[in-house]
């Protein structure tokens, strides 16, 4: 891939981290390395949609079989799926295969496959015991969150969360680990290997990591860049 990337995020819900990735390379200006170009939901009232109109995005209400078509249409470089729920066909990862990725809001391969998404999630973190949660992002494949994993970040469960606390603090993370990933996939400094291992990108250690979600959000994102030029 060469040049600025056209992307097209796949998104179900309320749309925050489609969002999150529009704020982002708003930011960044002529030093962004890609560009949301299509925004796809499966339905019309869904607040992605919503945020992509007001954002001035080109919109597609789609079921699964018609993503292939759609993507060639807009010649995209890119998918990303922000809280999508529907299984993509084994078409759409095969012809994108290493340009595809998703943001799981907890530390993969641990709470994720079909059927957890969302609260669910972080109700399974919570009834497991487990004293550590986060974000991860990682490419997609025919199995429901077990692509190859690009980038996770700690995020601590305290003995008083409930599930709506927990995701409130995973999501902050995914706010700003999901828009550099993607730029860092735009830019090649990530690759997935033939190998099916990921090139770039990496994990951190909990305890750094729980010490830096006490900053602010800025300082936070400087942190997470600094995840993709280890």
């Amino acid at each position: 891939m060469t040049g600025r990337k056209r992307v097209a995020v796949l998104a179900s819900g309320g749309g925050s981290n489609l969002q999150a990735l529009i704020d982002h390379l708003a930011a960044r200006g002529d030093d962004r390395m890609s560009d949301v170009v299509l925004v796809v939901s499966g339905r019309e009232d869904t607040g992605a949609i919503a945020r992509a109109t007001r954002a001035a995005l080109p919109v597609a209400v789609s079921a699964p079989d018609g993503l292939a078509g759609l993507f060639v249409g807009h010649a995209i470089d890119i998918v990303v799926l922000a809280g999508y729920l529907a299984f993509v066909p084994d078409e759409v990862t095969r012809k994108w295969a290493g340009r595809i990725i998703n943001v799981h809001p907890a530390l993969l391969p641990s709470f994720g496959g079909h059927g957890l998404y969302g609260l669910r999630v972080h109700r399974a973190v919570l009834a497991a015991g487990a004293r550590v949660s986060g974000a991860t992002v990682h490419f997609v494949d025919a199995e429901y969150d077990r692509g190859p994993i690009i980038a996770q970040w700690p995020v601590p469960v305290g003995a008083d969360d409930s599930a709506e606390s927990l995701a409130a603090r995973v999501l902050r993370v995914e706010h700003l680990l999901l828009p550099r990933a993607v730029e860092a996939l735009a830019r090649g400094d990530v690759v997935l290997g033939a190998d099916g291992r990921v090139r770039g990108g990496q994990s951190i250690e909990a305890g750094e990591a729980f010490s830096i979600l006490t900053t602010d959000d800025a300082t936070l994102g400087t942190a997470i860049d600094a995840l993709f030029a280890r």
